[in-house]
């Protein structure tokens, strides 16, 4: 991509600071120099392709890239920490989907004028989770929702034609699976951390119901709400989801999935490239399938995932950031970046790219699974309400509250937070 177009982008961009510079530290006169990007650990290599373009073009204003921890809960972490001392130590901060009304709240992050931003080629649902009280504050870059993936292979010798829609075809199908190979049914991520919010709030949702409803009040005390939390906890108890799933992450779990260990693993579509890898690292390398997730009586619900990209109110380097947010999440990069990495991008148009489906044909499942997805809760106190939801959660899962004393005590200690 010619660096000019990055200055025309960044120069529309630079505009955006619509509410002007925030206090914190004094940015330089030019507001450009070199920046630092506050990322998660990126297992396919995949950043260093749209990283190294930049820094090539741009040798006095190159990014360097730090990473976060491998855990979402200690990524939001480490960033709330930086921005309550206004450390000037990060000038692009990758967020969580779900984490904008928090920074956007409470000032940590650059609102952007929307207008000079191409926000119609942005898939609508991945827009949203960079808004905040109708104003835009991260641009969606990566996206994306749950998706299941199977073993094509062993389905196909127990007979099975298709992969499960409910989670009774899930289970039957385990069962004739088993008959023919010893091998652990299904999981997601159940350890005490963002995952397990994720995993819940799918369960709810594919169940007919919602953690928080469109009052943004807590609506657990439902039917709908405890067969979703059930369906988590007799997994455990009947052993269709592994002992050892209790404490799975994305990485732990994945990394299962590709030994052979799982026969249906829900994750997000990273996996598609990793589980895919020839080179002796994934044992399932050519016989699997992604598939939305299954539901009680019919395709579940998956919960709406994705990362934004945001400039810190107290970058120094505000030009040189909104720049480089203009060349991350443009065109040429999405593309390079979706096609080395698998991860689904945030522009509407990569999912019909000829080149793009046919490196990662999976893109038409999880574009079918982003548009029926929905947000985990969108609150500002979002940190307090996420931990209270992995406790509770948590402990019915482990066994030490039933499913119905864990709503109950979920929805009283959520009621205060929603407020």
């Amino acid at each position: 991509m010619n660096p000019a177009r990055w200055a025309a982008a960044g120069a529309a961009l630079a505009v955006m600071l619509a509410g002007g510079c925030s206090s914190g530290s004094s940015a330089d006169s030019s507001g450009r120099g070199p920046i630092t990007w506050a990322m998660f650990k990126e297992p396919t290599g995949a950043l260093t392709k749209i990283v190294d373009v930049w820094n090539r073009a741009r040798p006095r204003e190159k990014v360097r890239v730090v990473e976060l921890p491998e855990a979402a809960d200690a990524q939001r972490q480490q960033l709330v920490q930086n921005a309550q001392i206004k450390s000037d130590a990060f000038d692009v901060v990758t967020l969580d989907a779900v984490w904008t009304a928090e920074f956007a709240a409470n000032r940590w992050v650059e609102p952007i004028d929307a207008k000079t931003l191409p926000t119609g080629a942005f898939l609508a649902p991945s827009l949203r989770t960079g808004e905040y009280r109708g104003r835009l504050y991260a641009v969606p870059w990566l996206t994306g929702a749950g998706l299941l993936y199977y073993r094509t292979d062993l389905l196909r010798k127990a007979g099975i034609t298709r992969p499960p829609v409910t989670w009774a075809e899930l289970t039957a199908d385990c069962a004739k699976v088993r008959k023919i190979k010893d091998i652990g049914c299904y999981a997601g991520q159940y350890d005490k951390y963002e995952g397990l919010t994720v995993n819940f709030s799918e369960a709810v949702a594919s169940a007919g119901g919602q953690v928080i409803d469109a009052s943004g009040r807590p609506s657990l005390g439902t039917p709908e709400a405890l067969r979703g939390l059930e369906f988590l906890v007799n997994g455990f108890k009947d052993g269709t989801i592994p002992r050892a799933a209790i404490g799975y992450q994305e990485e732990n779990g994945r990394r299962d999935f590709e030994a052979g260990r799982l026969l249906f693993h829900r994750n997000w579509g990273y996996v598609y490239s990793t589980a895919g890898k020839t080179d002796g690292t994934s044992k399932v390398a050519g016989r699997f399938g992604v598939a939305p997730l299954p539901g009680l009586n019919g395709p579940g619900t998956s919960t709406l995932g994705g990362n934004n990209l945001a400039v810190s109110s107290f970058s120094r380097h505000r030009r040189t950031a909104l720049d480089f947010l203009a060349y991350a999440t443009g065109k040429e990069a999405e593309k390079t970046f979706g096609l080395a990495s698998a991860y689904p991008m945030s522009l509407t148009a990569l999912y019909s790219d000829a080149d793009l489906v046919k490196a990662q044909p999976y893109l038409p499942t999880m574009l079918k699974s982003i548009q029926g997805a929905r947000p985990r809760p969108q609150v500002v106190r979002y940190g307090d309400v996420t931990a209270a939801i992995q406790k509770d959660v948590y402990a019915a899962l482990h066994g030490d509250a039933g499913p119905q004393q864990a709503l109950a005590r979920l929805q009283a200690e959520l009621g205060p937070l929603t407020r």
